[in-house]
């Protein structure tokens, strides 16, 4: 009979999962190769791996954020990130849920202080992609209410839906670094509002028009529409409450009214 190595005690999984997304620490007491030493190589390949592999998840869920800063910056500063925030969850679409917040206490990137709102638009669009599915509003519905019944209207958003409002032109700068649009100049630079749905099977991001982000906002919220209204004419003069309905009618952003 082959004599067995010395019984080690378990690895526990927290013990391993913290080894494995921390460069700095050694190879988890119990680890044992099949000859009872310390696998040190193998446990530094795993280790890579894990790390490559979360690095590529959240590639692949800030695309834009990648394209702006580069890959090779994006490649240091994910292995950061992953050094500091390893998974919560098994499933990798959520990974990298406060990578906004990371970034915007990210020094070498301080320069691009927009760079955070661009993750929570990114952010937005993941989630968006596989929140649940609902029927929106439907327009037709509401024909047959009086002013005031549509005037006292609470709507409930969508399972996709999102708002991220920024002091940065957010969806230009996306839409430049998406293919969405051609880059070129900022002019004149200024804060920008993103709505993001999926009302079907495709997201879409639409760039609101003044006092259309505080409206939505307050809509969202469970304000009702004459409420939300007001909301939207105290943050833009300029605010048109019609083209603003319409946009949230065609953008399937709710499903339909809250019943008191």
């Amino acid at each position: 009979m082959r004599n067995s190595p010395p019984s080690a005690p378990l690895v526990t999984q927290v013990a391993f999962a913290a080894a494995v997304t921390d460069p700095d620490r050694a190879v988890p007491a119990g680890l044992a190769a099949w000859n009872g030493g310390v696998p040190e190589r193998r446990f530094a390949v795993y280790r890579n791996n894990v790390t490559v592999s979360l690095m590529e998840a959240l590639g692949a869920r800030y695309p834009a954020v990648r394209a702006i800063v580069g890959a090779d910056f994006f490649a240091a500063m994910a292995r950061l990130y992953v050094a500091a925030h390893p998974p919560r969850s098994p499933l990798m679409m959520v990974y990298g849920e406060d990578f906004a917040d990371f970034l915007a206490g990210f020094e070498p990137a301080e320069s691009l202080p927009y760079l955070p709102d661009i993750a929570r638009l990114e952010a937005a669009r993941s989630r968006a992609y596989h929140a649940a599915d609902a029927a929106p509003l439907d327009p037709a519905g509401l024909a047959g209410l009086s002013p005031e019944a549509i005037a006292a209207l609470r709507l409930a958003p969508h399972p996709a839906f999102a708002l991220i409002r920024s002091v940065h032109p957010v969806v230009t700068i996306w839409a430049m670094n998406e293919g969405e649009r051609e880059p070129g100049p900022i002019e004149p630079w200024e804060g920008e509002d993103a709505l993001v749905t999926r009302p079907h099977l495709d997201v879409a991001v639409h760039r609101l028009p003044p006092g259309a982000g505080a409206f939505i906002a307050a809509l969202a919220e469970g304000a009702p529409l004459r409420d939300a209204a007001g909301h939207g004419l105290a943050a833009a003069p300029e605010f048109d409450l019609s083209a603003a309905l319409a946009l949230v009618l065609a953008s399937g952003a709710f499903t339909g009214a809250i019943d008191d």
